[in-house]
């Protein structure tokens, strides 16, 4: 159980179930922040060109512990990036060389560097039964791709014409539907009794789209899946801090320079690594429900993964509002830290 008094917390160190630490000189800038608090993170493999083998999950594996501060005990659990030529039996070796933790399945074109994603997912189907066979958990990123569905739709209409269908044929395979955003998302992870979980942002449990649009566009809120009405928004904050082991923390914090995000066709994503840990205690207080933060940091993502929580744990501390760079230099170029727009209180102590 937590040790929680009015101004202090103590949990089990948290796990990040999606992370994005790119490559080269932005991977050596953001790596130590998530490292500095998170114990292992799942991380995505849309790098360019995509993770798709064993080897290359490998190498990136190396990369990133080199990228590390000496003495740095976190643990990149690595993933490989479905496609429509997988071989299941790289899948399979991977996984039992404790390579891989998962499994990505991005359908083409749905957010960055997704590209070289699934388009006809019978082709995949021979990979997913193999993965359900032995255990290998598939993460997905849950929206069509169709120009025919309006952008806030995507998330629900994937459960009825994708989702239901692979857990149909294949219902051994344990899937994790990854960043949901949408109230019909929580109620189907809720609805179904094995094999599914769901991972929330901090950001969606913060932003909804008005945050984007109103009053001006504002690129460091734009995300993939976007955020959605404040109903949706409200679920999610419910499914957070309601205990249920099948909701739990994904961060998808996903570094893009400013360069990027202000493009004419600029980059999806949420950079919540440095003020992850106090915007969520901050959401939990507000909520009255400190004593659940520990189950959606700390609990249910080891054990729907099948592994044990961390021993160590961490303290956060309330007090005066506390404050984070507006961004951080990297080696290709600045990157915005998540505003969510509210003083923080809570801190991680040293």
């Amino acid at each position: 159980m937590p040790k929680i008094s009015p101004d202090r917390l103590t949990i089990r160190r948290p796990d990040d179930w999606h992370l994005h630490l790119r490559d080269g000189a932005m991977m050596h800038a953001v790596a130590p922040m998530t490292a500095a608090h998170f114990a292992r993170a799942i991380i995505m493999p849309n790098l360019v060109p995509p993770v798709v083998t064993g080897a290359q999950a490998g190498a990136y594996r190396d990369r990133i512990m080199a990228a590390l501060p000496d003495g740095s005990t976190f643990r990149p659990l690595m993933t490989c990036y479905l496609t429509e030529n997988t071989d299941p039996d790289d899948l399979a070796q991977a996984h039992a060389d404790g390579i891989i933790t998962a499994v990505k399945l991005y359908p083409a074109g749905a957010t960055t560097n997704s590209a070289s994603g699934v388009k006809d997912f019978d082709k995949v189907r021979p990979v997913l039964e193999r993965m359900a066979d032995i255990g290998l958990p598939l993460c997905v990123h849950g929206e069509v791709t169709d120009p025919e569905v309006d952008i806030f739709d995507r998330e629900a209409v994937f459960i009825d014409r994708v989702l239901k269908p692979i857990r149909k044929k294949v219902p051994d395979l344990k899937i994790i539907m990854e960043h949901v955003t949408t109230e019909n998302a929580v109620d189907y992870v809720r609805d179904s009794r094995a094999n599914l979980a769901a991972t929330i942002t901090t950001h969606h449990l913060i932003i909804n789209r008005n945050h984007i649009l109103a009053g001006g566009i504002k690129p460091h809120y734009y995300c993939l899946p976007v955020a959605k009405r404040e109903k949706h928004r409200i679920a999610l904050v419910a499914a957070a801090i309601s205990g249920d082991k099948r909701f739990f923390l994904g961060t998808d914090s996903a570094p893009h320079t400013d360069a990027n995000k202000f493009l004419p066709c600029g980059c999806a994503g949420c950079f919540t690594a440095p003020n992850t840990l106090s915007c969520l205690a901050e959401v939990f207080d507000v909520a009255g429900a400190l004593d659940k933060l520990e189950n959606f940091t700390s609990l249910a993502g080891p054990r729907f993964y099948g592994l044990a929580p961390n021993e160590d744990t961490i303290t956060l501390t309330r007090g005066a509002p506390v404050t984070y760079p507006a961004q951080v230099e990297t080696g290709d170029g600045p990157v915005t830290v998540f505003d969510p727009g509210f003083p923080l209180h809570w801190s991680v102590e040293a």
